[in-house]
C-alpha cells in the first residue's frame, strides 16, 4: 500500500511508502497523520492543514460492509481534529488502486481556478474543473459523468464548500450515481474548498485486485461475518425495513427525542415523521425501501425516497435528518423534510448542523416555529451571494451569535444530534468528551441505553454511563480504522466471537496474528492521537462540557444533566 500526496498549489503528486503509518487505515491513519503533520495551532483553511482520504484496513476486500471511508483534517468548525466517515463508492476504489491514503497538501492562491483531479492506475491528472460555475451537486455530478464517464466514482464539494463555509461537506457518489453520501460533520468541505479542489474522480479500471495473505481463510471468515450480520435482528431486519428512521418512534417513546430545540423529549406529531411512515410512503409511490450505500452491504439501511409522482428526491434519508428538520423545529411534513435533505446534498452542507441552525433562526425570531417552507428558503440561500446564506452556512454557533441566541446546542461548536443527553446519558458523555465535538457516532451508547444491545445501562441515571461511553469510544475508533460500517456494532456487541472474526479477516488479508486486544489497542492509540492534537490546539477539560441549560428538567421524565467535570474526564483515561 502507498500514500498518494497531491500538492494542490503546484498540481503535482508523489507516491510514498507507508513508513511510520504502516499497519494503519481509516480513522487510525487520518488521525495519526494529522497529529504528526498538521500544526495544532494552524488555521484550518491555511496551507498547513492537510485533507486526508483513507479507506479502512478491510476496504476493497470482499468483506461485507467494509466500504467506509475516513476523511480527516483540522476542523474549520471546531478548531480541533476531525474524522468524518462516509459510505459511497470511493473507499473501495481507492483501496483497489493500492492506496492507503490520498493527502491533499498546500494551498493555491484564492484566484486560482478550481481543480478537478482524476486518479487512476496510471497516475494523477489535473484539469480546471469543467463547467462548474454556480452548479449544485446533482447537476454538477452529471457534468462530471459526461466529462469522465459514469464508471468513475466522485468526491465533490458544493457551492458551500467553494465558499469555505464551516458547515460544508464532501459528497460521494453512491452505487446509483447520486452524490448522496456525505463526509458531513466538521466542515471538511471547506478544507477541500480552501485548496481549490472541486472534485476528485477515482477510476480503478485495470487495477489489480486486492491481494490476500490467505484468500480461502478470508472467504471462510467473511462467510461467518456475513451470517452474523444477516441473523441479527437490527442489522438483518430492522435497518433493512425502515433504515435508521426506525429510531424515530423508539427514541420518542423513550422520552429522548429532542423537540423544539431540546425543550421536550417527545413530539406530538411523531407518527407523521416516523420510519414506518417513511417506508409506507416509499412503497406506495414506487420508491425503494432498502438499498446499500456501497457494494457488499448486506444491511441495506439506505433507501430511495420519491415524491407523490414517483420522482426521485433523496437517498440516505436518515433518522438525524428526519429529527432535525422535523420535531426539533416542530415540522411534520415528511415530503418537505425530504426536500431539505436533498437540498443539503445539493449545496454540500451537513444536515445535523443545518437542522440545528434552522432552529437558531426560529429561536432568534427570524422565522416562526414549525414553518417548514421558511426553513427551506433559508437553506436555499446557502452557497449564493446572499449574506444570510453565508451566516447560515457557517453553522449553528455562528448563526446563534449573529441572531443573539443563547440556547445553543453545541459542544466544541459542533451541533448536537438527535438524542437528548439528559435521557440518553451515555450519549451525553460521548457528546461532551469525544474529540470531534457534538457527535453521537463516536460512542453510540443508544445501543445499551435504549436498544439494550450488548448490555443494559439505565439511560436516566449517571451510574455506568461514563465507563460505557469510554469503552464504546475505543471500540468505535477501532471499527472506523477497519473500514467497517459502524452499524455492524449492533451485531458485534451481541456476539462473543465477533472480534475474533474481525481478527481472522485482518490476518487473512495481511498475514500476521492480530488479536482482539491489538484491535482495541489501535482504538486507544487513535483516541490518544486525537486528544493530544486537541490539547495542543488549546482545548481543556472545560471544553468537555454540555451547555449549562441542560440542567433544565426534560419532560416527560423531568431529568437533568448533572455530571461534574471530574466525572467526565474519566472517559478520557485509557
Amino acid at each position: 500500500m502507498k500514500i498518494l500526496r497531491i500538492n494542490t498549489r503546484e498540481r503535482t503528486y508523489a507516491y510514498e511508502d507507508m513508513g511510520e503509518y504502516a499497519g494503519l487505515g481509516g480513522r487510525a491513519l487520518t488521525s495519526h497523520l494529522v497529529r504528526k503533520e498538521v500544526p495544532a495551532n494552524a488555521h484550518p483553511l491555511s496551507k498547513e492543514n492537510k485533507l486526508v482520504f483513507a479507506p479502512g484496513l478491510l476496504s476493497g476486500t470482499m468483506a461485507a460492509n467494509s466500504g467506509r471511508l475516513s476523511v480527516g483534517a483540522k476542523s474549520p468548525l471546531t478548531g480541533g481534529i476531525k474524522e468524518s466517515n462516509s459510505g459511497g463508492m470511493l473507499s473501495q476504489k481507492i483501496a483497489k488502486l493500492g492506496l492507503a491514503a490520498i493527502v491533499l497538501e498546500d494551498k493555491p492562491e484564492r484566484d486560482t481556478p478550481f481543480a478537478s483531479i482524476r486518479i487512476s492506475k496510471d497516475g494523477v491528472e489535473f484539469t480546471d474543473a469543467p463547467d462548474r460555475e454556480g452548479k449544485d451537486n446533482y447537476e454538477y455530478q452529471q457534468v462530471l459523468n459526461d466529462f469522465y464517464g459514469s464508471k468513475v466514482s466522485i468526491g465533490l464539494i458544493g457551492t458551500a464548500g467553494e465558499q469555505c463555509l464551516k458547515a460544508s461537506t464532501i459528497q460521494f457518489t453512491d452505487p446509483y450515481g447520486n452524490p448522496a453520501r456525505s463526509a458531513g460533520r466538521g466542515g471538511l468541505g471547506a478544507v477541500m474548498g480552501s485548496k481549490r479542489v472541486r472534485c476528485i474522480a477515482v477510476d480503478n479500471k485495470g487495477a489489480n485486485s486486492v491481494e490476500y495473505a490467505d484468500k480461502e481463510a478470508f472467504k471462510d471468515a467473511n462467510r461467518r461475518w456475513t451470517k452474523m450480520l444477516k441473523e441479527h435482528p437490527v442489522t438483518g431486519q430492522g435497518l433493512k425495513n425502515f433504515g435508521t428512521a426506525i429510531l424515530v418512534n423508539i427514541i420518542n417513546e423513550a422520552g429522548a427525542l429532542p423537540t423544539k430545540n431540546f425543550r421536550m423529549g417527545q413530539y406530538e406529531h411523531v407518527a407523521d415523521v416516523s420510519g414506518e411512515r417513511m417506508s409506507e410512503l416509499i412503497e406506495q409511490r414506487g420508491g425503494k425501501v432498502a438499498e446499500g450505500c456501497h457494494p457488499g452491504c448486506v444491511m441495506q439501511c439506505s433507501q430511495r425516497y420519491v415524491d407523490k409522482d414517483g420522482n426521485y428526491v433523496t437517498s440516505g434519508f436518515e433518522y438525524e435528518t428526519l429529527w432535525g428538520f422535523g420535531p426539533n423545529g416542530l415540522v411534520h411534513d415528511l415530503d418537505l423534510i425530504a426536500s431539505m435533505d436533498r437540498l443539503c446534498d445539493e449545496k454540500g452542507i451537513d444536515t445535523i448542523e443545518m437542522a440545528n441552525t434552522v432552529t437558531m433562526a426560529m429561536e432568534g425570531g427570524l422565522i416562526e416555529w414549525g414553518d417548514g417552507p421558511a426553513s427551506k428558503a433559508l437553506l436555499e440561500k446557502v452557497g449564493t451571494d446572499d449574506p444570510m446564506g453565508r451566516i447560515i452556512g457557517n453553522g449553528t454557533g455562528f448563526t446563534a451569535a449573529a441572531l443573539g441566541v443563547d440556547r445553543v446546542p453545541t459542544v466544541k461548536n459542533q451541533a448536537l444530534p438527535a438524542y437528548d443527553p439528559r435521557a440518553v446519558r451515555g450519549v451525553g458523555v460521548t457528546y461532551a468528551t469525544n474529540p470531534m465535538g457534538g457527535d453521537h457516532t463516536t460512542g453510540y451508547a443508544v445501543c445499551q441505553n435504549i436498544l439494550k444491545v450488548g448490555g443494559d445501562v439505565n439511560p436516566l441515571k449517571d451510574e455506568g454511563n461514563v465507563e460505557l461511553s469510554k469503552n464504546l469510544q475505543i471500540a468505535t475508533a477501532a471499527v472506523d480504522a477497519s473500514g467497517m460500517c459502524l452499524f455492524t456494532a449492533f451485531a458485534i456487541l451481541d456476539n462473543d466471537d465477533a472480534m475474533d472474526i474481525i481478527c481472522d479477516l485482518l490476518n487473512a488479508r495481511y498475514g500476521g496474528s492480530i488479536t482482539p486486544d491489538d484491535v482495541l489497542a489501535l482504538g486507544v492509540s487513535t483516541l490518544k492521537d486525537e486528544h493530544g492534537f486537541n490539547a495542543d490546539a488549546g482545548f481543556t477539560k472545560h471544553d468537555d462540557q454540555l451547555p449549562r441549560w441542560f440542567k433544565e428538567a426534560l419532560p416527560p421524565h423531568n431529568v437533568t444533566w448533572d455530571f461534574t467535570e471530574e466525572q467526565l474526564q474519566e472517559a478520557k483515561k485509557f
